[in-house]
């Protein structure tokens, strides 16, 4: 029988694309949710009904819990899917959702609320006896404290944010002289992204892989895991080729760690899918690092090893039915690779490149699949997190999938963004990951940022394609004889966006003058903080501002050294890309 009639997803993207799909399969009409920003996004194409959350800060949108709330009772909606980021881990809305008689399609909100809080997840799993890194199970108060916990465990140390995640909240200290800045990025991560300042210290392991668990328990004591995947290929602390198996775990190892998954899910009294993430040393010893309380971003390469559909085992579960399969049930067949295509900037460090989709082909064939939420004329909006698409392949072992991955990252098109296509190309192509090594010190490096930038040059299509931006206009109507303002959402004509680049381009040449002495900001987003004073000398490199774009934190430096004059913003102040920051001038010989 069906287990619901109605689900609504209060997310966006490809999360949302993807559970309305296994929503479909299981006879559920999926509800949809959208910001003002989001008017004219691939994922409402994919709905049966879709509900505005705005007005207010599109931004914020996801986040609005009365106006989900809202809108599940108008669509009459029986359940809510969060998917991953905005509120899939907010244990206050999951009691929101069920107090308002909705169910919540994850796990228990008492597990969500020990498993948010680094500290008190490693205080659970050291008393349940899962090892835990060594480091601290109590908040870390001042810069000195954790100086002192430097020289105790050694250098260097990572100060993380106890409710982080994602790369954020996340500083490595090498040395005393770094610790007080680490320490108040982390806080204020911490406190921007998760409304918690509070961090911790931990050794930082040296050159580990990133091996995470995926698990599957239900209400009736069941509690199984799917397998490892591999997601050590990061940038910034933010993963961006996920894999299973790992190259690194044998049989034995699987066992093990598969073991410690189960008991971390047990300790916390789990129910849905979730995933146990940690390091694997160099030695082979591995730590138990956090446990993710939703679906995540990379499931997809355990959905294609399993064959077992993550998202419908999460709506039976909320549905009180059993898990589908037993651990003896789980088999890993062949080996499954994902590339997670950004709109980012390779050869610039990663910037966020936000933009309309002007061209956009996805690959095919044996093997592939591709989660997305855009298409041709879509906007890449710089609110939100640059992911583009989702690229996975399967193959017989792992060479036959990093070649199957290559031939369908060369078939991919996307025009008009910068994304990181190309450097998946490169990256792939390399020695290290070809031998299954973890690339330390090759993911950010020039050589493959260059090489990279090569390959984009030869797929990129920069032709103009259909403007997907709405434009509104109302009319009358007349409805049983009673009159109605209708507000209808028309597209644009491609010529709106050539005219928008046009004063973009005006724009900038205006600032000609000055060019050489500005400092620029990259992107569009928001200042966090302001290092700088007018008058200030400074040398090159030295951090002016620090701007948040795309969920992510990107330091502005000053390009030579000089005076600091006619600074332009503050902490909390919205910035655009190409708007000038301050100027730095040198004096006249």
């Amino acid at each position: 029988m069906t287990p619901f009639t109605k689900v609504l997803v209060a997310n966006r993207g490809e999360i949302a694309v993807r559970i309305f799909r296994t929503l479909r399969e299981l006879g559920i009409s999926p509800i949809a949710v959208y910001s003002e920003a989001d008017r004219g996004s691939l994922h409402l194409s994919f709905a049966d009904e879709s509900y505005l959350v705005g007005p207010g800060a599109p931004a914020e949108s996801y986040l609005n819990q009365e106006r989900i709330l809202e809108a599940a009772k108008r669509a009459g909606a029986e359940a809510i899917h969060p998917g991953y980021g905005f509120l899939a881990e907010n244990a206050q809305f999951a009691r929101a959702v069920s107090a308002a008689g909705l169910v919540w399609i994850g796990p228990p909100p008492e597990a969500m609320e020990l498993m948010g809080s680094k500290v008190a997840a490693r205080q659970t799993m050291s008393a349940a006896g899962v090892p835990i890194i060594p480091g601290t199970t109590e908040p870390v108060e001042t810069p000195d404290e954790a100086r002192r916990l430097g020289e105790q465990f050694g250098w260097p140390i990572a100060i993380k944010a106890s409710a982080g995640g994602g790369g954020k909240g996340l500083r490595v200290v090498t040395s005393p002289d770094e610790v007080e800045r680490a320490f108040e990025t982390a806080r204020r991560e911490g406190q921007s992204y998760f409304s918690n300042p509070a961090v911790y210290v931990e050794r930082y392991l040296e050159d580990p892989r990133h091996v995470e668990v995926q698990v599957l328990a239900d209400e009736h004591g069941a509690v199984i895991h799917l397998g490892e995947r591999d997601c050590t290929i990061q940038r910034r602390h933010q993963k961006l080729v996920e894999e299973t198996p790992s190259p690194a775990v044998d049989d034995a190892l699987r066992k093990e760690i598969g073991r410690i998954a189960v008991e971390a899910a047990r300790a916390v009294g789990y129910r849905s899918a979730g995933t146990i993430e940690g390091l694997l040393s160099k030695e082979g010893a591995y730590f138990f690092l956090e446990m993710n309380t939703r679906i995540q971003v990379e499931h997809t390469v355990t959905e294609l090893v399993t064959g077992v559909d993550l998202v419908r085992e999460q709506v039976l579960i909320a549905a009180g039915q059993p898990l589908s399969l037993r651990q003896e049930d789980v088999r890993l067949n062949g080996h499954a690779i994902e590339c997670r295509i950004n709109a980012e900037n390779a050869s610039s460090g990663f910037l966020p490149a936000p933009g309309r989709i002007t061209s956009y082909r996805e690959p095919g064939g044996p093997g592939v699949r591709v989660d997305s939420g855009v298409r041709e004329g879509s906007e890449v909006i710089g609110l939100y997190d640059p992911l583009v698409a989702k690229l996975c392949v399967h193959g017989i072992d792992r060479e036959h999938a990093r070649r199957r991955m290559l031939r369908a990252l060369a078939e991919f098109e996307i025009g008009g963004v910068a994304t990181l296509v190309g450097f998946h190309r490169a990256l792939l192509e390399h020695q290290c990951f070809a031998a299954g090594e973890t690339c330390r010190g090759i993911t950010e490096s020039t050589e493959l940022a260059n090489r990279a930038e090569q390959l984009s040059h030869m797929t990129t299509s920069l032709s103009p394609g259909s403007d997907g931006r709405v434009r509104e206009r109302i009319v009358q109507a007349e409805v049983e004889g009673r009159r109605f303002e209708v507000k209808l959402l028309a597209p644009e004509p491609p010529y709106a966006e050539l005219a928008r680049r046009r004063r973009g381009r005006d724009s900038r040449h205006a600032h000609h003058g000055v060019a050489r002495d500005a400092v620029v900001s990259p992107m569009q987003g928001t200042v966090l903080a302001v290092e700088v004073a007018d008058g200030d000398e400074v040398e090159p490199g030295q951090v002016v501002c620090v701007v948040e774009a795309m969920k992510m934190e990107n330091e502005i430096t000053a390009t030579r050294a000089g005076k600091v004059s006619e600074l332009s913003v503050e902490a909390g102040q919205p910035v655009s890309t190409g708007q000038v920051i301050c100027l730095v001038t040198q004096d006249a010989d």
